[in-house]
Order: C-alpha cells, then structure tokens, then sequence
C-alpha cells in the first residue's frame, strides 16, 4: 500500500532528516518527495510504501503526530487512494 505524508510548519533545520530517519525505522520506503517555503512556512510531501512496513498505518499516523508536535510542525498521512478521492475534481 502507498501513502501519501504531508509536513506543514515553520522552516527549521532537520525536519526533512527526522521524518526520513523514523520512516527508515520503520522499513517504510519514500518513493517520490518534494518540498518547499512558502512565506517562511515549510510544506513536504511524500509519496511512501508501506508494503514492507513494520508498523501499520494507524501507528505509524501517531508516531509521525508525536514526532510532529517535537518539530512544532504538523504531519498528516493517508492512505493513496483516500488522498485520490478526496483530491479528484
């Protein structure tokens, strides 16, 4: 299953490595990324597998929330196909 990771908060350094690092604990592969300020607001998304994953996405949704909320950012994940459909116009 894919999943689609959204990262919105102010810019600091190592947002990028601290969400990249508790993805790789958890096997969870990144398949495309893009990322960028605005008004000194950073935005991240992410493209993941998590077919190889030790964690289901439940979990893995409070653990990026904790991790989050240490960062002062917020980070959203959702599954592909919900991201999709909520997205289609």
């Amino acid at each position: 299953m894919n999943a689609i990771i959204t990262v919105v908060g102010s810019d600091k350094v190592g947002i990028i490595a601290k969400v990249s690092a508790l993805l790789a604990e958890h096997k969870i592969n990144i398949a495309d990324i893009t990322q960028t300020i605005l008004s000194g607001n950073f935005v991240m998304m992410m493209m993941v597998s998590l077919e190889s994953s030790d964690v289901s996405i439940d979990v893995m949704r409070k653990l990026l929330e904790e991790a989050g909320e240490k960062m002062g950012v917020e980070i959203n994940i959702m599954a592909e196909k919900v991201f999709g459909a909520m997205h289609r116009i």
